[in-house]
């Protein structure tokens, strides 16, 4: 089918319930769209519920939809996103992360930018903590001192130390698995 219509207008006709745009829409963009999450699952029924299920929810929330960037980059945010929930989630077969690991083996070069990446990524997320919390983290993980220790450091309580440390590891955590999952999607392209 020859896409005869721009973006806006087929985003105007699909929030006015026109099928003929959800449609267009859908022959212009799913092959890329599927490409893009085989690349990284390499699971074709997986795949293939992404799209269908991101094109069912463009369907149901077609008036109150607001995008504010592309149409395109719209939907491969979107793609991306379920990629990784789908990742996170551990729906996606474990073959994912040994190929990941085959990868990184075989281009070193790549897997040290990768590590170097992280471990900056890691020193961001540390730097962006509250001092405390930061402070905890540092003595924890850099000088490997013990809760009652840091404690006793710090003269604070051993359960104010685990709290902070529990704080620390989740943002440091969170900001890791958003690097992990754009570095095993980079290293699948």
């Amino acid at each position: 089918m020859i896409h005869k219509l721009n973006d806006s207008v087929l985003l105007d006709r699909l929030a006015a319930g026109d099928e003929y745009a959800l449609n267009e829409i859908y022959m212009l963009y799913w092959q890329d769209l599927f490409m893009c999450a085989f690349n990284v699952l390499k699971d074709k029924g997986a795949c293939e519920d992404i799209i269908q299920d991101l094109f069912l929810q463009l369907w149901q929330k077609r008036t109150t939809i607001q995008i504010t960037t592309s149409l395109r980059a719209y939907l491969y945010t979107a793609v991306r996103y379920n990629v990784f929930r789908q990742i996170r989630t551990g729906k996606v077969r474990t073959a994912l992360f040994d190929e990941a690991a085959d990868r990184m083996a075989a281009n070193t070069t790549e897997f040290i930018m990768a590590e170097k990446d992280v471990s900056k990524q890691v020193a961001r997320a540390v730097a962006g903590l509250p001092d405390k919390c930061r402070e905890v983290y540092k003595l924890s993980r850099e000088e490997q001192l013990t809760h009652k220790e840091i404690a006793s450091r710090l003269n604070i309580s051993t359960k104010t130390v685990e709290n902070q440390l529990t704080i620390a590891l989740k943002r440091v955590r969170a900001s890791l698995n958003t690097v992990a999952v754009i570095i095993v999607t980079l290293m699948a392209c």
